[in-house]
């Protein structure tokens, strides 16, 4: 019970301080939360804009060739990532309803910490944070082999290539890798909290 407790406390908390962010004047989502919820109904524009960025990012520090080919090589390169993700997202609308709007619409609740109450709802919440957690089991050792594998990437860069091109790619190597694992533990206990909530014997709970 005292585990419990301190996992609700974490979790209002989480869900109080993201609620200020996420919410502007009389209640209303400010633009960045209508372009998040945009975003999260249309998967191939998340592709086309991260493939437009890196290209970008890859224009910036390899300046040279034509921005055509980068996209059309970057594209290429992330067909096995982009069919994971497209698969992942099939399985998380399953697990959700079957929609996007549904994904979406519950996205945005563990991002706030709100539990649902209705039992269908809290059912499909609870399959979504089974399957994230499930896909996070290994986070920690693919960050290692992540930054192995940037940290690789550097180093050959520094023995082959000038020290403008080494330096931004290490720079980009330290952001990334820690974006990542910053995020990684932050969604962590976020789907630990609403783990915990979900399985209060409440009304709500007592219900299904």
């Amino acid at each position: 019970m005292a585990r419990f407790n301190g996992e609700r406390k974490r979790l209002v908390a989480l869900s109080e301080s993201e609620r200020v962010q996420n919410t502007g004047p009389a209640g209303r989502a400010p633009t960045a939360g209508r372009v998040g919820r945009f975003l999260g109904r249309h998967l191939w524009l998340q592709v086309v804009l991260s493939l437009l960025a890196a290209s970008a990012l890859i224009m910036l520090l390899f300046p040279g060739r034509s921005f055509a080919s980068v996209l059309l090589r970057t594209a290429v390169t992330s067909v096995g990532a982009i069919a994971v993700l497209v698969a992942r997202r099939r399985k998380e609308r399953r697990a959700t309803g079957g929609s996007a709007d549904d994904l979406v619409s519950l996205d945005l609740r563990l991002r706030n910490g709100e539990v649902p109450e209705a039992p269908p709802e809290r059912r499909a919440m609870r399959d979504l944070v089974a399957q994230r957690l499930h896909r996070m089991r290994h986070r920690r050792t693919g960050l290692v082999l992540l930054g192995v594998l940037f940290g690789g990437l550097t180093v050959l860069l520094a023995l082959t290539g000038d020290a403008r091109q080494s330096i931004g790619f290490g720079v980009l190597t330290v952001v990334f890798v820690g974006w990542m694992a910053y995020q990684g533990n932050v969604q962590d206990r976020r789907l630990r909290a609403m783990r915990a909530a979900l399985a209060d014997d409440g009304p709500a709970g007592r219900a299904e």
